[in-house]
């Protein structure tokens, strides 16, 4: 049993709170295998109604995936190890998605990438004042998985494609203006809401609703309309040309924002999230996200990205293709292509 994981049951509640504080809960595959166990053995055991999930001490719910061991995947091993990480992060991601029991995921603090993943498929998202929720992959030459392409490409009008782009954060009276959270809590109020939900997990709803707050203003509101404009096509040159045409200083900061971005996963994840809309289920999506997985990991932008930002930090990527106009449709169509039967994500038996 992994330490970065600590699991119990308390009152009529299991609980699983991440801990590996010093990397702000990043989900290693020890944990994505704990976490699925203790689900799996929870299933059929009638003592438990409800799963809590949050994290121990530290600033954040959780930072991600282990970027580190996937980029050592890409340049050491081909990328073997890394989508075994894949698969089975993903085998998690479904297994709360259809989870019979009621999850709460409490989003407070840092939850980005793969703490996006695990709370997301929650029937109750708890964010507060500390929430700050993003899917920033295509920053690191990634895209935005773990069921991005399926919460993402529901969300309202151009806000999944914006988001899944630029990698913006959101606090936790936008997740909850979104959809993205179902509840809003003062961080202080977690505690009481955890006991009372152990003692009463009948009362989720009730309770949850009784120690929520008025949030602040949500400041995505305000520019939905410029969202919706400016990220109408799913073409990666469209929305390029509309920003640059447009005079505006929000404009402006977005399109700095993108020229970040990989271009080669831009294009996958608008791809992605267009294509995701038309799935008849959520195993279908992340089956999706593994093809896209697979080709990604060993792709010259990803461990490039992870160099750049996360290693190195000069944040200065060289992507390749370098342009918008350099990744033809035919790579696209590749990345997306379907495994070998033998290879092809599955969910948990």
């Amino acid at each position: 049993m992994t330490e970065d994981i600590l699991i119990s049951t308390e009152g009529g509640a299991g609980r699983l709170s991440l801990n590996r504080p010093k990397a702000i809960h990043a989900l290693n595959l020890d944990m994505v295998h704990a976490m699925t166990d203790a689900l799996v053995a929870w299933k059929n055991d009638a003592a438990v109604q409800a799963v809590l999930l949050d994290h121990s001490e530290g600033r954040g719910f959780c930072a991600g995936g282990d970027i580190a061991f996937l980029r050592n995947s890409a340049l050491t091993d081909d990328g073997v190890s890394g989508r075994r990480f894949f698969h089975d992060e993903y085998q998690l991601n479904h297994l709360l998605f259809t989870y019979a029991k009621p999850v709460v995921a409490f989003m407070d603090g840092i939850t980005m990438g793969g703490g996006v993943g695990i709370s997301l498929p929650a029937k109750y998202r708890v964010a507060t004042e500390n929430t700050r929720l993003a899917m920033p992959e295509t920053g690191i030459g990634l895209f935005p998985d773990v069921g991005g392409g399926w919460y993402l490409s529901r969300l309202e009008g151009r806000v999944g494609p914006y988001l899944a782009l630029t990698g913006a954060r959101l606090d936790g009276s936008e997740c909850l203006a979104l959809g993205l959270a179902t509840h809003y809590l003062p961080a202080d109020k977690l505690t009481e809401a955890k006991a009372r939900i152990a003692e009463h997990p009948d009362r989720i709803g009730g309770i949850l609703g009784e120690l929520s707050a008025t949030p602040p203003e949500a400041k995505i509101l305000s520019h939905i309309a410029d969202i919706n404009r400016l990220f109408a096509s799913d073409r990666l040159e469209d929305i390029l040309a509309a920003l640059e045409a447009d005079p505006g200083e929000w404009a402006a900061k977005e399109l700095a924002a993108l020229r970040t971005k990989s271009p080669q996963t831009c294009k996958v994840a608008l791809h992605q999230l267009a294509d995701s809309l038309s799935l008849p289920d959520f195993a279908a999506n992340m089956r999706q996200e593994y093809r896209i997985g697979s080709r990604v990991l060993t792709r010259p932008d990803f461990a490039e990205g992870v160099r750049a930002v996360i290693v190195e930090k000069d944040n200065k990527p060289q992507w390749n293709p370098a342009t918008a106009e350099g990744v033809g449709d035919d790579l696209i169509a590749a990345i997306f292509a379907p495994l070998p039967e033998q290879e092809e994500w599955k969910p948990l038996a």
